[in-house]
């Protein structure tokens, strides 16, 4: 049986690697290898970016509806192919496949979005501003964006950038993950049926050199970048020192407060879909759960029960409601959070080891009970399926611990008197 090896795409023409760097891609669900992935060389990268650069005058020049009509053509065929995609991003992710048909949904609003680019990118005029003075607003492409996204949602993070950025009249460098690189091809050969132009979009494959070229080359205008904090922080100092423009989103800590008035029969199961949904991996995971006041030994032993009915297997499978992490050497970082936890009096309330298939990556749901600020459960972004339960004594001791964490992208409050919410919005706008 012939492994797949995974190409690049350099001006329009998908391009063999001689890279030495090889990487097997693992089905996460099997351990199977389904490809190989041999690393863009840097003279692959720099022609990535010259042809992005060559392109960028023609595609920027181009009428913004018949940039437009490629994204509506890329739309349609995205909505022809939605179940390979999502098989796809189950295979090499191995989240469930209903949760990939959600992340190939959430893309293809975002395709549907850019579609409006003729409406979306009007300026504005004011004549007379000042006396002899008229004012006119034009908005212009940046030039060559390169985007660098993460494995957990290899479809959906990509076209939160990919489609806006050939809509505003830019060209673009993608640098999947190089865990999960064959959706990354699969939007390279749909926008190549959609009829863009050669060059306009292009895909390599690496770690940290290829990240480092992209950030570091005069010919790259703008980088766009989702994972983790630190390397958020990495890319956006490296890319902005070199004159770039930058977005760089980081940070999976997220906090949910449960005060001692919240429905725990609704809020319970809305903590375990967000802790364990996509095994955890997700940048908006709920990975502290915050009881206040006395509702801590309550929800914990709810939280418990709710996620013992999880059902962990193979993405593919009816009625699976979690599936593996991305590696195996991932699943035996967090096998040693658990383990550390123990041993620093953390309570394992829920012990996810030894569930799921054998022979994939899985790690099932994990709670621990009496977790400190001070314990690395605590600390540490493990973008994983295990829960923290902190408890706090009020409200206010609870945003304490909210605000004191290094990562988070959003907390919520699960209340129903709303006199909870009230006072953290007096607090806020104070």
């Amino acid at each position: 049986m012939t492994t797949t090896m995974v190409q690049s795409f350099v001006g329009g023409r998908f391009v063999d690697s001689s890279s030495e760097e090889v990487d097997p891609i693992p089905d996460p669900a099997t351990g199977e290898t389904i490809a190989m992935l041999p690393y863009s060389t840097s003279e692959q990268i720099d022609s990535a970016i010259a042809a992005a650069r060559e392109a960028f005058p023609g595609w920027a020049n181009t009428p913004v509806p018949d940039r437009a009509q490629v994204l509506f053509r890329m739309k349609a065929l995205m909505e022809e192919q939605f179940e390979d995609i999502a098989l796809l991003v189950t295979r090499e992710n191995g989240k469930t496949l209903d949760d990939a048909r959600g992340e190939v949904r959430r893309g293809i609003e975002v395709v549907d979005f850019s579609c409006g680019a003729p409406t979306l990118l009007m300026g504005t005029n004011l004549d007379q501003i000042a006396e002899g003075i008229d004012e006119a607003l034009v908005r212009f492409p940046v030039g060559v964006v390169a985007g660098i996204t993460p494995f957990n949602f290899p479809t959906m993070v990509p076209l939160w950038m990919i489609p806006v950025a050939l809509a505003c009249g830019n060209t673009f460098v993608h640098k999947p993950s190089q865990r999960t690189p064959l959706s990354a091809i699969k939007i390279a050969e749909i926008l190549q049926q959609a009829g863009l132009p050669e060059g306009v979009f292009n895909v390599v494959h690496g770690a940290k050199d290829a990240v480092d070229r992209l950030l570091e080359h005069p010919d790259v205008d703008a980088v766009s970048f989702v994972g983790s904090a630190g390397v958020a922080k990495y890319v956006y100092s490296t890319a902005a020192a070199a004159g770039k423009r930058v977005q760089a989103l980081g940070g999976a800590k997220n906090h949910l407060l449960v005060m001692d008035d919240a429905d725990l029969e609704r809020s319970v199961p809305a903590i375990v879909s967000s802790a364990f949904g996509n095994a955890g991996q997700r940048c908006l995971a709920g990975s502290v759960a915050v009881g206040v006041g006395k509702v801590g030994d309550t929800l914990v032993r709810e939280l418990a029960e709710e996620a013992g009915r999880l059902k962990v297997g193979r993405g593919t499978e009816p009625d699976v409601d979690m599936g593996p992490v991305i590696r195996d050497e991932r699943r035996k970082e967090l096998v040693g959070y658990i383990e550390e936890g123990q041993e620093v009096g953390a309570k394992l309330v829920a012990d996810g080891r030894g569930i799921g298939p054998s022979d994939g990556f899985f790690l099932g749901p994990t709670i621990f009970d009496q977790v400190t600020p001070d314990m690395r459960l605590w600390k540490d972004e493990l973008f994983g399926p295990v829960l923290s339960v902190v408890r706090a004594s009020d409200i206010d001791e609870a945003l304490r611990v909210t605000n004191s964490s290094s990562f988070g992208n959003m907390a919520s409050i699960f209340t129903t008197s709303g006199k909870n919410a009230r006072e953290f919005r007096r607090r806020v706008e104070a």
